[in-house]
């Protein structure tokens, strides 16, 4: 390309007033190129012309333009003077579109995929709505200490070191390993050293991660039934056999044979999912008993236990574990805010390296900077207290749905009593099912959750789950209500629909 001489004087766009004199004709500078107005290969006024024309020190030109260089705007040649580059910095960042569209999708070549590609199926999350009543699973987002959070953040982000960029080791940030494994021996009766603990997204993670390294396609697992259907899914992926558990007043129902050739036994002992059942410790003590004589390793998911209402706390299945059967997770999503997406796994002595190894080849580790931050917020004691006072807000709220419960809904819905946690259940009378109830509580803008989805068959088919932790006690009255109006309307169309018939 001919070289271009800018023999006249450039009008630059004026300056402000605030503005530093040598970002001000920088920019200038920067936009006539972009604009086009200084074209590539064109040759600069020298520095001493453009200090005199604008009235600047030379020493302001010369940084601007020097600045303009190391951009890749200009390039200086030696004994010719500077110039516009042939090539801008922007073309670079430009991907030039494809003239040819991509073909429909019907018209693809059909893709060859893995047998878990073609058993993986998409797990929701939250949905990004505003909570209402009864919406379970969740806690009160909007009484978490975000100020403090935010403290916590950028004390810990003015101290990164060099160091702290690099990363950590696959199983997680050690001194949140050693905070983890100092609450859970004393909130949850947990043997544990923090080699033993692995730092991950969440529970839904953590059964992953124990599902890959336990079970092999046709593996038998036992779960309890209704259960959690996050695990179901896990399952299901990684082609195992699941075995559906039935329950019992104190916990998952035992025989001789339950656990005959399952590798594997999911269980929620601390308030079970989801029907808020507390295990009995005869009965933890007996599904210790028969794993350990079937060879069954046991995941034990404490996915809500740290809000107790009642009833003196039973141990966690892992602290009276002596044989290393047991695996055990929980996670802070339902304890702080779901987007945190921390959790952790404690795991016998004897696996930590094996699940450190399968960690270094997939994500290496979780977020450091969450972990440093939410270990901060630990040792700080801001944990327990923001513990200590949303266990007694949910103990509260619950008490008002029990008291409004038996005001309003008496005949139609029996509230059970639970022990813990963010949700509870309720039994529909006078032969009304789960999906009918929940169909007709959502046109009054009440969400209630059918336990069919957790069963197979038809276990719990006029159940419902009902949160109460992440609503107020006046909207909790206010779904009480229109909960009510919704059953006893269900309850007079059925009793027409009989009469009709009966004519």
């Amino acid at each position: 390309m001919a070289k271009r001489a800018a023999t006249f004087e450039l009008a630059l766009s004026p300056k402000p007033e605030a503005a530093p004199a040598y970002r001000w004709l920088y920019a200038a500078l920067r936009a006539a190129i972009l604009e086009g107005r200084l074209h590539p290969a064109t040759r600069l006024p020298a520095t001493r012309d453009l200090a005199r024309q604008y009235r600047l020190s030379r020493g302001t030109i010369v940084s601007a333009i020097e600045q303009l260089k190391s951009e890749g705007y200009v390039e200086a040649r030696t004994g010719s003077g500077t110039y516009v580059s042939n090539t801008l910095p922007d073309d670079l960042l430009q991907v030039r579109s494809n003239a040819t569209p991509p073909l429909p999708q019907a018209e693809m070549k059909p893709r060859n995929f893995s047998t878990y590609a073609k058993r993986v199926r998409l797990f929701p999350s939250f949905a990004p709505r505003p909570s209402r009543a009864f919406r379970p699973n969740l806690p009160a987002l909007d009484l978490f200490p975000t100020t403090l959070w935010a403290q916590v953040a950028a004390r810990r982000l003015r101290k990164v070191s060099t160091n702290f960029l690099l990363g950590c080791d696959p199983l997680g940030y050690l001194p949140l390993r050693q905070a983890v494994a100092d609450y859970l021996s004393s909130s949850r009766g947990v043997n544990c050293v923090p080699g033993q603990i692995a730092i991950v997204s969440g529970a839904q993670e953590a059964l992953d991660l124990v599902a890959r390294i336990v079970l092999n396609p046709g593996d038998r697992v036992c779960m309890e039934n209704p259960g959690y259907i996050g695990a179901t899914a896990v399952f299901q992926s990684l082609g195992a056999k699941i075995s559906y558990v039935p329950l019992e007043d104190d916990g998952i129902k035992l025989r001789a044979r339950t656990l005959r050739k399952a590798r594997l036994v999911y269980v929620t002992p601390g308030h079970q999912f989801p029907l808020g059942i507390t295990m009995s410790l005869a009965r933890r003590l007996q599904l210790l008993e028969c794993a350990r004589k079937s060879g069954t390793l046991i995941l034990e998911d404490d996915y809500d236990s740290e809000f107790r209402y009642s009833g003196r706390p039973v141990p966690a299945l892992q602290g009276l574990d002596r044989h290393g059967e047991v695996l055990f997770t929980g996670s802070f999503s339902k304890v702080l805010f779901p987007s945190l997406r921390l959790g952790y796994l404690v795991l016998p002595s004897d696996l930590a390296d094996r699940f450190a190894a399968t960690l270094s080849i997939t994500r290496r580790h979780a977020p450091l900077m969450e972990q440093a931050i939410l270990c901060d917020f630990i040792t700080a004691g801001h944990f327990g207290r923001h513990l200590r006072r949303m266990r007694q807000i949910y103990a509260e709220r619950l008490n008002v749905l029990l008291q409004c419960a038996k005001q309003n809904l008496t005949g139609l819905l029996e509230i059970s009593l639970v022990e813990a946690g963010l949700q509870t259940v309720g039994w529909l009378k006078r032969g009304m099912d789960g999906e009918s109830a929940a169909a007709a509580a959502a046109q009054r803008n009440v969400e209630v959750t059918p336990l069919s989805i957790y069963t197979r068959g038809n276990a719990a088919a006029r159940g419902l789950q009902l949160g109460f932790a992440a609503v107020d006690a006046k909207e909790i009255r206010r779904g009480v209500q229109d909960l009510a109006i919704a059953l006893e309307a269900m309850c007079k169309t059925r009793r027409r629909r009989v009469k009709q018939n009966s004519l």
